[in-house]
């Protein structure tokens, strides 16, 4: 990747419909330029996709919380997001470093339905979990630069 590339994946990640012509202008390269850059930058598994950014409150998503979560048997199987890949409330799972094993990022419609969800992951997944509401999001997402 060259400073060109990063420029123009600096502008698709600020605008994921911006037009070949439009990232063209903004980074001095011709359209057809761009488009070939892209498309090699998505070969190369820099891009790995585009997607619609949608705002949790507005569709009833109003509870968010990071779930640390931890085996209750260490010698279980290291399997945790095969185990929870079915619940549509976790957005995110990162494996981690330190007492727990995994935090999940999740998103409830109301907190009855987070305590239903941290049930439902004890149950299914059998671990211990330790769990953070989110109060309020500064920021997320921020773009990549590399």
């Amino acid at each position: 990747m060259d400073r060109r590339d990063e420029e123009i994946v600096g502008v698709l990640q600020r605008d994921a419909r911006a037009t070949f012509a439009e990232i063209g202008r903004e980074v001095g390269l011709s359209p057809s330029a761009v488009h070939e850059r892209v498309r090699k930058l998505e070969q190369a598994g820099v891009i790995t996709g585009y997607r619609a950014q949608v705002d949790p409150e507005a569709v009833g998503m109003f509870v968010t919380a990071l779930v640390s979560v931890m085996p209750l048997d260490p010698k279980q199987p290291d399997d945790l997001p095969q185990r929870v890949v079915e619940f549509p409330e976790v957005e995110d799972c990162h494996s981690v470093a330190g007492d727990e094993n995994y935090i999940l990022k999740v998103r409830t419609r109301t907190t009855a339905d987070l305590e239903d969800l941290l049930r439902r992951l004890r149950e299914k997944a059998g671990v211990h979990t330790r769990t953070t509401v989110v109060l309020s999001t500064p920021f997320e997402d921020r773009p990549i630069i590399p």
